[in-house]
This record gives structure tokens, sequence and C-alpha cells, in this order.
């Protein structure tokens, strides 16, 4: 019995110690941190954080452009397929004057002329309503062609005037915005100098009529 007691004892006290381990290990490695170990840690965490902060400020402020630009877009270009169909009814309206001669507008009776003035009117209407949304008229006659808003359809030969000159609109171009709704139909000269050197040459006789004056 008292073998059995002694054996009991002896693993108690073995248990005790063994519980006793982790809380000296705790406190030891309690006692390794220091005040400046801290500080140094939450320093680091605090940069975390506010570069956490900074990137989600970003990220909304992307976002806020991203959302003004969009609305700013459907604003300028949602009226763009419907400004594109009306464009082709006003077409329609001006190919309708046109078929009027004017030798008869100016012989005709006071019905075909109060007609052909409401056409006119209404295309005027037209116009004007498309101009306040956005809507602007491509007229290049006289311009250097361009392609991004201008289809050539014919050359013209024309020595007086540089290539690529756009001497001839065969149908009026609209932009809505930065956008092209249609491009300018046109006719462009061929046979005249080039760009660069039509340049020269007006420099060139620039230069001779001040020559001259000056002798």
């Amino acid at each position: 019995m008292n073998t059995h007691r002694k054996d009991d004892d002896a693993f108690n006290n073995t248990e005790a110690e063994n519980e006793e381990v982790p809380t000296e290990n705790v406190e030891a490695e309690g006692e390794g941190v220091s005040e400046e170990d801290v500080l140094l840690r939450l320093a680091r965490e605090n940069e975390e954080l506010k570069e956490q902060a900074l990137r989600l400020a970003a990220e909304m402020d992307n976002l806020r452009k991203r959302t003004q630009r969009d609305v700013a877009d459907a604003r300028a270009y949602g009226v763009a397929n419907f400004a594109r169909d009306m464009l082709q009814v006003s077409d329609n309206l001006q190919r309708a004057l046109e078929a009027v001669p004017a030798e008869s507008r100016e012989n005709a009776d006071s019905g075909l002329k109060a007609l052909v003035e409401g056409v006119e009117m209404t295309e005027r209407a037209m116009l004007s309503t498309l101009e306040r949304h956005g809507v602007k008229r491509i007229d290049p006659k006289g311009e250097k062609f361009d392609p991004n808003f201008h289809q050539a359809m014919f050359e013209v030969p024309n020595p007086d005037v540089p290539v690529n000159t756009v001497v001839q609109v065969v149908q009026t171009g609209y932009v809505i915005g930065e956008r092209v709704l249609r491009p300018a139909m046109v006719g462009v000269a061929k046979g005249g100098p080039r760009e660069g050197a039509a340049s020269k040459d007006a420099q060139a006789a620039e230069t001779d009529e001040r020559s001259g004056g000056s002798g």
C-alpha cells in the first residue's frame, strides 16, 4: 500500500512540474520583448494600415473619375444613334427641296410656295435641335483632306491648289462631341503642288514681294 502511495505522489509531482513549464516559458518570452520592439511592431502595423488606406482612397478616386466619365459620355453620345437617323430625315428633306427647280419656285402658286417654305423651316428646326444636343456640321471645303472626318468620293484635277485639298463637298458631315456621326463626302484636288512645296512657294512669293517693295 505504501508503495502505491509513493508512486502516486511521484506521478502528481511530475504533472505539477510539467504544468509549470509553459508558464515559465511564457514569462521568459514576455521578459524578452522590450518596449522598443513593441513600438517598432506598432509602427510597422501603422504603416501597413496607411498603405491600405491610400490604396483604397486611390481606388475610390479612380472609380469616381470613371463614373463621371461614363456619365459624361452617356450624356454626350446617348443620342448618337437617334441623331444619325435624324440626319437621314434631314437629307430627305434637302433632296425634296432640290427636286423643285428654282424657276418652278419663282412661278409657283401660293400653295407650292407654302409647302417649300414649310419643308425649309422643318429642316432648319431639325438641324437646330440637333446642334443644341452637341451635333455639329462638317463643311471642309478648302481644308486639307482628313480621313478621320472626310470620305473621298472622287478626285478633281486642279493645279492651283495643293494635292488632297477638299475642293467640293458632296454631302455635309456631322460630329457629336469628338465622335464622327457621318463623315463628309468630298472631292479632293489632284495635280497641284504638294503641301510642303506649296508652302515653300508661298513663302518665296511673299519674300519676292517684300524685296520688290523695299527696292
